[in-house]
């Protein structure tokens, strides 16, 4: 009879930790799709800033393919350094 209990009592016990091993889980990825979100953001938003400046600076100076083309790479460039220090700065918190 003693043995019955012990069993039962260690069966509840694992239960509640499947439970909240599910639980933990459903979190974990809710927040991993927010932070995926975060850095996509990042990396595009960039290039999309650098890529208008170049084309503003374009139309002012009147070098129409150069300087978009610059200002392009160096947004992809600024971007990527965002990801690395965002992917940073996450790994961290962990």
């Amino acid at each position: 009879m003693k043995k019955i209990k012990e069993i039962t009592t260690r069966l509840e016990i694992a239960k509640k930790k499947i439970k909240n091993l599910k639980k933990n889980n459903s979190e974990s990825n809710a927040a991993s799709l927010g932070k995926a979100l975060k850095i996509s953001t990042e990396l595009v938003a960039a290039v999309v800033v650098g890529s208008t400046i170049g084309y503003l600076f374009d139309n002012w100076f009147d070098t129409k393919p150069l300087l978009t083309i610059c200002f392009f790479f160096m947004g992809v460039a600024a971007g990527i350094l965002n990801v690395f220090r965002s992917a940073k700065k996450m790994h961290k918190k962990i």
